[in-house]
C-alpha cells in the first residue's frame, strides 16, 4: 500500500506572507495543529501550533504583526505519493513527527498522519511502531 492510497487530498494551507493570527484562526477553524506553508502551490515550510507558541508568543511577537514565514519550520520532511506506507511510518518515527506533507514535483498534494496509517490494517503495526518512536522523546 502506498501513501497516495490513504493520504488526505483536501489540504488547507497558508501563504508565507499571511499573519500568524490568520494561521492560528485557520488551525482553530479546521481543528488542526499543522498548516503547510505554500507559495504558488509549492511547499516552503510548515507552521504548527507549537511554532506559534514558541517562536511568536513566547518571543513577545504580536500574531497580527508577524508573518508566518518568520515562525514556520523551513526544513520539512516530506513523502511522495508512491512511497510505501511502511517506509513513511519508519521515517516519521525516526524524525519524531506525526504528520507528513506529501509532495509531488515540489507541489503539495496531500498530508498523511500516523492516525491515517493506524486505521488501515496493513499499516497499523508500522504506525504503532512509529508512534512509539515519536512518543519515546516524551520521556
Amino acid at each position: 500500500m502506498e501513501i497516495k492510497d490513504i493520504m488526505s487530498r483536501s489540504v488547507v494551507s497558508v501563504h508565507p506572507n499571511e499573519s500568524v493570527e490568520v494561521a492560528a484562526r485557520t488551525m482553530t477553524q479546521y481543528n488542526i495543529g499543522i498548516l503547510p506553508v505554500c507559495a504558488n502551490g509549492k511547499l516552503c515550510g510548515v507552521v504548527t501550533d507549537r511554532d506559534i507558541v514558541t517562536r511568536c508568543l513566547a518571543a513577545n511577537r504580536q500574531p497580527s504583526d508577524t508573518q508566518v514565514r518568520q515562525v514556520m519550520t523551513q526544513q520539512v520532511t516530506t513523502a511522495e505519493p508512491n512511497m510505501k506506507i511502511g517506509v513513511a511510518a519508519h521515517l516519521m518515527g525516526r524524525m519524531q513527527i506525526r504528520r507528513l506533507p506529501v509532495v509531488e514535483n515540489g507541489k503539495l498534494c496531500g498530508m498523511v498522519s500516523l492516525g491515517d496509517m493506524a486505521i488501515h490494517e496493513e499499516s497499523a503495526i508500522d504506525a504503532g511502531d512509529a508512534l512509539a518512536d515519536v512518543s519515546s522523546n516524551l520521556r
